[in-house]
Parts: structure tokens; sequence; C-alpha cells
């Protein structure tokens, strides 16, 4: 077709003799959005590292406005006039935003930095998304949110003539979500090509104009972007899922989480809530209202002011993660990747730092044991990989998540505090963590689950605490809490807070 811009035919791509790609095909026509969709595991990443030049096929071809090229680095690829958000962040954390804008195409004056202008270029570049930063504060000092929003800035400051987007949205709030679907469609307007990766259906259905579905490696489909849910679902997991949120709520046992007054300058303040056994309790509200600060205090990994925190009604120490993981409390972290992987450590070692001091015989680790116990935890998540001995880090971004997950589902964690568990991992594979986190009540396991997904922590939760400013405004029970009556909770008090 005369509008396609990029095209991809027959594209197949192995890495240690596993196949991650077989025969892709895919079109992407300018001033469209087209969805990647697909499990983990599906190949997408894989795809759009080739187009980016991060990969190289082993075979098919790349057609660029019908020309056969050959994307031989990421050099390459952006004079190609292709510009690409990955889903790992690629900022350098020691230099300013306005370095990490600019990194590459460094603003001069008479052979000098212009800092002036790489400033100014910055600021603008920003103002495009909506973000509201110092340009010279260290990149690694934001958030994760506020570090996805640089990394668009970057790449929209390219002028870029296709863009991909791997899951652009994953760290994003919903206001901050709709200012970059309202940039996505400036681009789509001025006849940019977009590839968008997201495993958010309804998002889909808000943004894409066309739908490729991936599955093991191989085209499946390509589909109108008003397919529905449950179309898309079908073609992705090769089934169909009748329950999305399978929350299956039992008897309630003792207290094993009592967290009293407990406070960090500047962070939270006098927070106390309890999680029952059998129990999932929600924690809902805006990004900063401090629920990642909480559950890392709680696990020992941040210091807190003030208060204290019991585990089945014995007291647990201050900023101790081992006395945590002694007590029966696991963290599944916000950031996976810096916060709860050794991203060059097998799958196996990953899934049992929590247990090799309890299962060691004597002064020697169980290796055999860990094995054997690893094998049984990979088989029951599902984790997709070519052995039990690769490195965490060629795993896909979702079955990376199954890995922290199932390290505490190992060691049969009491207390299983959860933040954004869901993030970057698709339909299929979110069935089995919650699964799994039904699993951990129906044993006698308490969970805090802390989530930017409002109908996640709704639908999987007992009860839902909402925070707001570093404060609990509210408790609502399972049958009351609604989007509408969990947001009105957290908006109304920062509102307030803004106020007085």
């Amino acid at each position: 077709m005369s509008d396609c811009v990029l095209a991809l035919h027959g594209v197949s791509k192995s890495f240690n003799g596993v196949a991650a790609l077989h025969g892709v095909d895919l079109e992407l026509r300018a001033g469209e959005v087209h969805v990647l969709l697909g499990e983990n595991g599906a190949g997408k990443s894989t795809l759009i590292k080739i187009i980016a030049g991060v990969h190289q096929p082993d075979q098919g071809e790349i057609h660029l406005d019908g020309d056969v090229v050959r994307i031989t680095d990421t050099a390459t690829s952006e004079r190609c006039g292709i510009a690409t958000i990955h889903q790992e962040l690629n900022l350098v954390p020691t230099l300013s935003v306005a370095e990490n804008i600019t990194l590459g195409r460094t603003p001069r004056r008479h052979g000098l930095i212009d800092r002036a202008e790489m400033r100014r270029y910055a600021r603008a570049a920003l103002d495009r998304v909506g973000l509201d930063v110092d340009v010279d504060r260290p990149a690694g000092s934001l958030g994760i949110a506020r570090q996805q929003l640089v990394e668009i800035a970057r790449a929209l400051a390219q002028n870029a003539r296709i863009l991909i987007l791997d899951e652009p949205t994953a760290a994003l709030t919903r206001t901050e979500t709709d200012i970059l679907f309202d940039i996505v469609r400036e681009l789509r307007a001025a006849g940019v090509a977009m590839v968008f990766i997201s495993h958010h259906l309804d998002e889909i259905a808000e943004i894409g104009d066309r739908i490729t579905v991936l599955r093991d490696g191989k085209y499946v489909d390509t589909v109108s972007g008003s397919t529905s849910e449950d179309e898309l679902v079908r073609l992705m997991v090769g089934r169909d899922i009748d329950d999305l949120y399978p929350r299956r709520a039992g008897d309630l046992g003792e207290t094993l989480l009592d967290v009293r007054n407990l406070s960090s300058t500047g962070l939270f303040d006098d927070i106390t809530l309890q999680v029952r056994a059998g129990e999932v309790v929600g924690l809902a509200g805006l990004m900063g209202a401090g629920r990642t600060e909480l559950l890392r205090a709680i696990a020992g990994a941040d210091r807190y002011d003030a208060g204290e925190i019991r585990i089945a009604d014995s007291p647990l120490p201050r900023h101790d993660v081992a006395a945590a993981v002694r007590a029966g409390v696991g963290l599944v972290p916000e950031d996976r990747k810096t916060s709860g992987l050794v991203l060059g450590a097998s799958i196996t070692d990953n899934l049992g730092y929590a247990t090799l001091r309890p299962t060691a015989r004597g002064p020697l680790a169980d290796l055999n044991g860990q094995r054997e116990r690893g094998v049984d935890v990979a088989d029951t998540l599902r984790l997709r990989r070519a052995s039990m001995t690769q490195q965490v880090r060629s795993l896909s971004g979702g079955n990376q998540q199954k890995v922290v997950f199932g390290r505490w589902f190992m060691a049969g964690t009491k207390v299983l505090l959860l933040d954004e568990p869901t993030r970057g991992v698709d339909v299929g594979a979110k069935v089995e963590i919650y699964e799994l986190i039904n699993r951990v009540t129906a044993a006698g396991g308490a969970v805090l689950l802390a989530s930017s997904e409002l109908p996640e922590v709704i639908s999987m939760s007992d009860r839902v605490l909402v925070m707001a400013r570093g404060r609990l405004v509210g408790e609502l029970p399972a049958a009351q809490a609604s989007q509408d009556a969990v947001m009105s909770l957290a908006v109304k008090e920062v509102e307030s807070t803004r106020v007085h």
C-alpha cells in the first residue's frame, strides 16, 4: 500500500537455539496507531528491538518506504526516522533530565556545551508531555512514572516519523495517560506511524487503529481496533478466559499484619492498618500518595520515624529486611529490575534467595533441594524458560515478575506485600498471578495489595484502604469499593489539603 512506511516480512529470530519469532509479518501505515498484542514471551519485545536495531533478524526482510533496508544498530534506526521507547527505562540516572533528553545530540556553541540551549530544548520537550520538573535535577531522583515521561519526551524530541512505544503507560496515572494519548492523537494527525504495546485492553480500544496479535512467537492475525476484548483475549491466549479477577474470599483468621501509627517524615504519617489471615487488603491512591514508601517500610527496606509493626502479634525490628523475611514478610516491589531481581543470576538462584538460609544443611546450602523446589514453583507459575539455569535478564518482563512472585511463594510467605504486581504483565499471566494470590490466602496468608489499576485493586481485595498525601483517608468494604467511591476519597482529600 502507498501509505505503508514500514513492513516486516517473514522475520525470524532465535536466541541460544530458542526461537523467539517464527516468520512474523507486520505492516505499519502512516498516521496510524498499530497495536502489537500478545502474552509475555509472545515475541513483541523481540520484534520491536529488531525494528530499533538492537537485534538483527536471522531471516526475513525489513522494508522502509518500499525499499529493503538493514537496520544494523540503534543509530541506523534513528537515521531511518525511528524512535523507540523501551519497556525498560534507558535513562542515565546520574545525568540531569536535560542531559538525558539531549543525549547524543547535545547542543554546542563555539565547541562547548550550550547549557542554556540544552535547558530550553529539554523544557520544550517536557512541556509536550505535561511534565513540570527541574531539568537540572538528576533523572535517577525521579519516580518511575516521571522517568517514563522523560523517556517519552526524549523520543518525541527526535521528531521521528515512526514511533515505537513499549508499555508507555505502565507506570503512568490515568491523568498522565490521558496526556500521553492526546500527544499520540496529535502525532497520528501529523502522519506519524506508531507501534503501541500495552497489556491494558481498555487502552487498546481507546487509542488503537489496528491490532496485530502474536502468540508463541508466531503471527496470529491483524484485526480492527474495535475488536472486542473477549476476542482479543482468545487470540492472545488461544482460549477463553471466563473471569479476569478470580478472587475467592474465604474465612478470616488471626491478624497477621498489624501496623500501628507508622510515620516517616515527608512520606507517610500516622498509618494504622491490619490484615488478617485469609484476607486481601487493597491500597489505592493517586501517584505520590505514599503507598510504595509504606510497603517498603513494612518490608524493612526503608526506615521510618515512629510507630510499630507486628507480625502475628510479634514486634518486627525496624529497617531489617532479613528479620522481615524470617518473620514471613515478602515484598514484590514496584520496580522488579532494580529492587526485585539479580538480572545476571539464574532463575533457580533468584527463586531461592529467600530460602537459602532456612533450608541449609548446617553451613551448606541445599542446592539440590533448591533446584527441585524451583522447578515446582516455575511449573506452577507457568514460567516460560529454556532452562532453570538461564539468566533472569533473558526472560520477558512478565516472566521476570513471576520469578519475583515465585520467590515468596516458594518461601511460604505469611504476609505478602504487592506493589503493582501485574505491571507490564499480559492478561493471561495476570489471571495466573491472581490465582496465586488466592492460593496464598487459602493457605492462611495475608496480602496487602497496592495497585494503580483500580479494577484490579477493587476486584481482588476484600477491603480497600485509600491513601492521599501520605495518610489513610478512608476504608471501603468490597461491596462499596467502586472506582468512583475510591477516587472521590483520594481526590477530595488532595483538594482539601491544597485549600488549607
